[in-house]
């Protein structure tokens, strides 16, 4: 599959800035981390923010430049694996404690933002989750279900409210999720790099690591540019694979989803959206959008093992976009994208270590701003400060995923689950 990105809304609106030297000649750092996405780079700075200075960073590209640079900038609690999966696989206590971590995510997020003072286009006004289906069934039970487990409430938003927010006749009832907020995913990296650069991080891109071993009890990570001897070493290169721990790597599948913006609407935004929240809807294989600032609307959905072109990539979702607001009709896409994201087949993030220094965070499934801020608080605090609530995660291990046929099982389920979808629909006529 093709890694090389396409210029992305997201990259072509970029905040400035100066990058990041390549690494030169040999380091030495107490912290290495490889990989410069969300990741990585919650890792660096809550190091730095527990007053540990000697940390690298390398990143092979740009910082931002995988998933956390192309997603769909949706900031919200949970994980790919479902709220009742988590209850019914850890029981009540423990499901509770990883559901918190990423409700404390999303105001760690919001914190970070406004302390390092980062221009990503913040907009704090909740996700609304619409019915696709006329059954209000998944909505009544994922908010009783949220509301008695998690002590989270989601508020009912009946149909002609929603529709007034939503101008489509494709939605039915929904749930309006408060707790959550958009941003520029991009922008967000690249204001983390910066604020992690202000304590100390040492971050260097275009820097590839082409081998990590231990060396006298370190770790060396050797580069075409110099080696780097560190006692700890984070892996956080997500669906863009480092090549360095097979039992690492292959514990992931890069999965592929799509991403494009129209032109800006000015008016006729009003004609889709009266709302400022982000939306997403009930299928399994659902759609998910937003209004940017300068009226845009950014449209994303699908997954596939196919990293596609651009222009295969805005057929697919205007196909989509028009479904829900025909009334977009003739409206023209000015970027679309693709990027791969890491997924598990348990569906969990995967958090660990091998007891000897060697650290990673991986697998986010597509749900990643808030778990990746989680991950790196806790491996910062671990590695810093000796905790190990990182073990929550003990029991979403590094389940292998047997590339290539795993890719073959995933699209499989993809479109049984996008089947199921469109029999339903039909069934409701």
């Amino acid at each position: 599959m093709a890694s090389s990105p396409a210029p992305s809304y997201y990259r072509v609106t970029a905040t400035p800035y100066e990058r990041y030297a390549p690494l030169q000649g040999p380091a030495d750092a107490r912290v290495a981390i490889i990989g410069g996405g969300f990741a990585g780079l919650h890792t660096a700075l809550g190091l730095a923010e527990r007053g540990v200075r000697d940390v690298v960073l390398l990143e092979r590209e740009q910082v931002g430049f995988g998933a956390s640079g192309r997603n769909g900038g949706f900031v919200f609690a949970g994980y790919s694996l479902g709220e009742q999966s988590l209850l019914d696989q850890r029981g009540e206590e423990a499901a509770q404690a990883l559901f918190r971590l990423t409700t404390n995510a999303v105001e760690d997020i919001r914190q970070k933002v406004a302390r390092y003072a980062i221009p990503c286009d913040v907009v704090d006004e909740g996700v609304l989750w619409a019915n696709w289906f006329r059954d209000p069934a998944v909505l009544r039970q994922r908010q009783e279900l949220l509301a008695r487990h998690y002590d989270v409430h989601w508020d009912w938003l009946p149909q002609g409210e929603l529709r007034e927010r939503l101008r489509s006749k494709r939605y039915f009832d929904g749930l309006y999720e408060r707790n959550a907020l958009h941003l520029h995913p991009l922008n967000f990296a690249i204001g983390l790099a910066g604020a992690a650069a202000g304590h100390g991080v040492r971050i260097h891109e275009g820097t590839d690591v082409g081998r990590l071993r231990r060396n006298g009890g370190r770790w060396r990570i050797e580069t075409a540019q110099g080696a780097v001897h560190a006692d700890h070493v984070v892996l956080a290169c997500g669906g863009y694979l480092a090549g360095l721990k097979r039992q690492v790597d292959r514990a992931i599948l890069p999965i592929a989803t799509y991403v494009m913006v129209t032109e800006p609407l000015g008016d006729r935004l009003a004609e889709c959206l009266r709302t400022r929240a982000a939306v997403y809807d009930t299928r399994f294989a659902f759609d998910y959008y937003r209004p940017l600032p300068d009226t845009r609307l950014l449209w994303g959905g699908r997954i596939s093992v196919r990293d596609r072109s651009p222009r295969a990539v805005q057929r697919l979702l205007m196909q989509d976009l028009l479904r829900v607001f025909p009334q977009l009709k003739g409206v023209r896409v000015d970027h679309a994208w693709s990027g791969l994201m890491s997924y598990a087949r348990h569906q969990m993030p995967q958090i660990g270590s091998t007891g000897d220094g060697l650290w990673w965070a991986q697998a986010f499934g597509g749900h990643g701003l808030a778990p990746t801020c989680a991950a790196g608080e806790l491996l910062a605090s671990a590695i810093a400060e000796g905790d190990d609530r990182w073990k929550q995660f003990g029991d979403y291990g590094l389940a292998r995923t047997y590339r290539p046929f795993g890719y073959a099982g995933a699209q499989a389920s993809y479109w049984w689950q996008q089947g199921r979808d469109w029999f339903k629909t039909r069934l409701e006529g």
